[in-house]
């Protein structure tokens, strides 16, 4: 099929690519979901890094605050902590529900490599409780063998300066 150029990028559209990638997200969305952790981690490359800044003007997460700034050994050690049997936070059980949207890819190296935006809402049921998260994920995705791999996953949350009762446990 032929490629066709973007209208708000630089980057040559082509479907096949646009519809693996949704694919990625919303999996990567269904895991959250479905508590598959453990899943969810093995889709980040070996240095790759899940960040969600505490202020979106944050270009780094080196010596800034973060709500989230984990690699694949701390994501693990978080998904260990809330699998624990007394882990008093994840009682009683929870459920979250993510929507991901407007996906675009906004650029792509020669080696095949993605940067890509997406908007999403979870929607977190604790308790009684409902909370929403909006915002936009920025992926940078490495091309494998095996399919896409994230080498950095940054969550630009609009709500994330508001006051909570409780912290966020696991991935927006």
């Amino acid at each position: 099929m032929p490629q066709k150029k973007n209208k708000s990028s630089s980057v040559k559209f082509n479907p096949a690519t646009q519809h693996a990638v949704e694919q990625f997200l919303y999996r990567q969305a269904n895991l959250l979901d479905a508590k598959r952790w453990q899943d969810y981690i093995d889709l980040f490359a070996e240095d790759g890094v899940y960040w969600v800044p505490a202020d979106p003007s944050h270009k780094t997460w080196k010596g800034m605050p973060a709500i989230f700034a984990e690699d694949k050994n701390l994501m693990t050690v978080r998904m260990k902590r809330v699998l624990h049997p007394d882990a008093w936070s994840q009682r009683p059980a929870w459920g979250t529900n993510h929507v991901v949207s407007n996906v675009s890819i906004q650029k792509i190296s020669s080696k095949g490599d993605l940067q890509v935006r997406s908007r999403f809402h979870m929607m977190e049921l604790r308790r009684d409780d409902v909370r929403h998260f909006a915002g936009s994920y920025t992926h940078r995705l490495k091309k494998t063998k095996s399919g896409y791999r994230i080498k950095l996953q940054r969550v630009d949350m609009t709500n994330a300066q508001a006051a909570y009762d409780y912290v966020l446990q696991v991935w927006v």
